[in-house]
């Protein structure tokens, strides 16, 4: 027994000296939040009275506990919580928060640790289910919840379920249990609750603990580089945001860019997040299900092969103003809208086939546009002409349709309160349908056909 206590003090000295030289690294690094906060879910089923190695294990836990909450007390930038499971009474197998998060919390922490009896069954479903209201509502803090079980005695509920509502609610970053006690204990798989460490002896607890620990503080730099199929880097700037892959909550965004007097961009993040990368060219690019190593710099390299698009007008004089009209880009063959842009608005897109509409009147649609990489791509339409109708009188219903071959297809509708407007067209053979909007049989509606010549003015009167 007194070997047993002068090895875990040795540990103890060992994990209060490394948790220190890690607080003054963090301290001058940038941060990922302000603050980690560590619930710590805290099995006193009966089973815990049963002996471990040199003690039973609510002692050895208390023993642990104790002296590792001593070593991190001075670090400000940790706080921690204390939710305990199956304390109340022999009959009521409940859960209860026993220390917040508050500033210097470390004495009542201790006390609660202290005076803890095992009496009920499990309820480590009810306590993590409970878990997130026991996190402030602050935005700027990572949430790690530690459960401390030997996982002996019988829960009702999955575990696995509630696990995967917590991960996915966006509060918690991430999830591990502690399993103590011997293997065979551990009849269910807790791996689906979080990251599972399981601790055969006592010596290890302490370690174990530290671990963790030190896994709640790491951080990740990433540099990332956009390249083509020839590994050539592109000098460009693309918005990119780093999304949680579980919860699907946006974590981190940056613009990326190649400025030559500092190169890419690094992003410091955590590393225990797995992430959905999405760098939003036209179209957007994702990586999935993303991990990296807080023990090195992670490179992450998206491959991407764009060319210019651009549609402009042939050239013409014109006497009036020629709209810069919108253009929609989709991708070949599919609904799904990639960007819309202007005439005369030179854009980047990935290298492939799409299918453009250009919202003239009447519009103009074009399948199958190429755009190659690090090519231009340049369109050019006719340029509109203008057409002045002008209507027997106010009131008058109107409408335009363009004549293909022998098909009427409708261009849109005239302004009944108007006797005489402008209307820009692209050119083609038209007619113009008029009605009065009262008292007039349907039979009375008048009819002119006229034609649009490229940039030219066009006069219509429907008498």
């Amino acid at each position: 027994m007194h070997q047993m206590k002068s090895l875990l003090l040795l540990v103890f000295f060992s994990v209060a000296f490394s948790l220190n030289a890690m607080a003054q690294k963090n301290s001058s690094e940038t941060n990922v939040s302000d603050k980690t906060r560590i619930l710590i879910i805290l099995d006193c089923s009966n089973s815990m009275w049963d002996k471990w190695q040199s003690d039973s294990k609510i002692k050895v836990t208390q023993t642990v506990l104790l002296k590792f909450l001593d070593s991190i007390n001075h670090q400000e930038e940790i706080d921690v919580a204390l939710r305990v499971f199956g304390h109340l009474n022999k009959k009521s197998y409940g859960t209860r928060l026993e220390v917040p998060f508050e500033n210097d919390n470390n004495y009542k922490l201790q006390s609660k640790i202290k005076t803890l009896v095992p009496q009920g069954g499990c309820e480590v479903v009810t306590a993590l289910s409970s878990s997130l209201n026991d996190f402030p509502n602050t935005v700027n803090s990572r949430n790690i919840i530690l459960i401390i079980t030997d996982g002996i005695d019988d829960c009702e509920g999955s575990i696995c379920e509630v696990a995967k509502q917590v991960q996915n609610s966006g509060v918690i970053v991430k999830t591990f249990v502690l399993g103590i006690g011997e293997k065979e204990n551990f009849q269910s798989n807790l791996n689906c609750a979080g990251k599972f460490i399981h601790v055969a002896q006592e010596e290890k607890y302490a370690q174990s603990l530290y671990e963790i620990f030190t896994l709640s503080e790491e951080k990740a730099d990433v540099k990332i580089k956009i390249k083509d199929k020839s590994e050539m880097e592109y000098e460009t700037t693309l918005p990119i945001v780093f999304y949680d892959n579980k919860t699907g909550v946006a974590k981190y965004q940056m613009i990326y860019s190649t400025e030559s007097d500092r190169g890419n961009d690094v992003l410091t993040i955590d590393p225990l997040i797995s992430y959905n990368i999405e760098v939003y060219s036209k179209p957007s690019v994702v990586k999935q299900n993303v991990s990296f190593d807080s023990e090195k710099q992670n490179e992450l390299v998206f491959q991407l092969e764009q060319g210019l698009f651009s549609v402009g007008y042939e050239a013409k004089r014109t006497t009036f103003q020629v709209p810069e009209y919108p253009i929609v880009v989709r991708k070949h063959g599919t609904p799904d809208v990639v960007n819309v842009q202007n005439v005369n608005q030179k854009v980047y897109y990935l290298a492939g086939k799409y299918d453009v509409e250009i919202l003239t009147e009447p519009s103009i649609k074009l399948t199958d546009v190429e755009i190659r990489h690090v090519s231009n791509t340049e369109l050019t339409i006719p340029t509109p002409g203008a057409v002045n109708v002008t209507k027997p009188k106010m009131l008058t219903q109107g409408c335009i349709f363009v004549v293909n071959e022998d098909r009427w297809e409708y261009v849109c509708d005239l302004n009944s309160g108007k006797a005489s407007e402008r209307v820009l067209l692209m050119p083609g053979e038209y007619v113009v349908v008029l009605k009065p909007l009262k008292g007039s049989p349907y039979g009375n509606s008048n009819t002119k056909k006229f034609r649009v010549e490229a940039g030219m003015v066009t006069n219509v009167v429907v008498e």
